[in-house]
């Protein structure tokens, strides 16, 4: 059964349920998020990197460890050329189905590979997805304990059941709007058309007038509304805290 009619509801279910996960920007800014889970890959990454090199355009790559270990060069040259880096577990595991110190592992063990291929402080790689989009309370709850950011998504195409180029390009702009957080794969399964997806979809969205932005900048967007409201709250008279 196909997941791609469900998952815009499930995107407006969950996000109000776990308000501290990033799942997408704020709907007054013009930004948006491409980013690419399960890579680094050694033939698909490639070819996806030519396509973003060509727009000029950052994207953030959630990556597996192991696939790291694999292939640490392509990771440091998708890092170098200003792209975002994420943590996606080492080995695509479904965090629930972990204990406390697996989890604990899987994540430290990420953490050191994308540090030590792209030589930058393990401190930096502090934004975790969890494969397939599974997590619990308590996952959420250890990620925060560890000083981990969870992001989520909003616009989840199912790239990975690969039902064709123009199916997931249609998928997206279907579902596109400021501050979205749009989920592709760039790994075994998915990325075998994940450049011919991006080369689709990049020039429809800068057509649109979108612009690209990194998870950061999306962490960012969602501390400055945060901060919005707060103040707002105590200019209003709200003495309630």
């Amino acid at each position: 059964m196909q997941l791609a009619p469900f998952l815009p509801l499930m995107y407006r279910i969950l996000k109000p349920s776990f308000p501290s996960c990033l799942w997408s920007g704020h709907d007054r800014a013009r930004s948006i998020a491409l980013t690419f889970d399960d890579g680094p890959h050694p033939s698909h990454t490639p070819k996806l990197l030519e396509v973003l090199d060509r727009y000029a355009i950052p994207a953030s790559f959630f990556w597996l460890g192991a696939c790291v270990r694999r292939s640490p060069e392509l990771a440091k040259a998708i890092y170098q050329r200003g792209h975002w880096i994420g943590n996606h577990g080492y080995d695509h595991r479904s965090f629930p189905m972990l204990t406390p110190t697996e989890l604990q592992h899987s994540l430290v063990a990420t953490q050191e590979a994308i540090a030590t291929a792209c030589d930058l402080p393990t401190a930096r790689v502090r934004d975790v997805r969890p494969p397939n989009g599974l997590f619990t309370p308590q996952t959420l709850n250890l990620l925060h304990q560890w000083d981990y950011r969870p992001v989520m998504w909003s616009v989840v195409p199912e790239d990975w059941v690969c039902p064709g180029v123009a199916v997931v390009v249609q998928r997206v702009m279907q579902q596109v709007q400021n501050g979205s957080l749009i989920v592709l794969h760039d790994g075994a399964c998915g990325g075998t058309d994940v450049a011919d997806v991006a080369a689709l979809l990049i020039p429809q969205l800068l057509s649109l007038g979108y612009e690209f932005v990194t998870i950061d900048t999306l962490w960012q967007q969602s501390l400055s509304l945060t901060n919005q409201g707060f103040f707002s709250s105590l200019t209003s008279g709200d003495r309630s805290f």
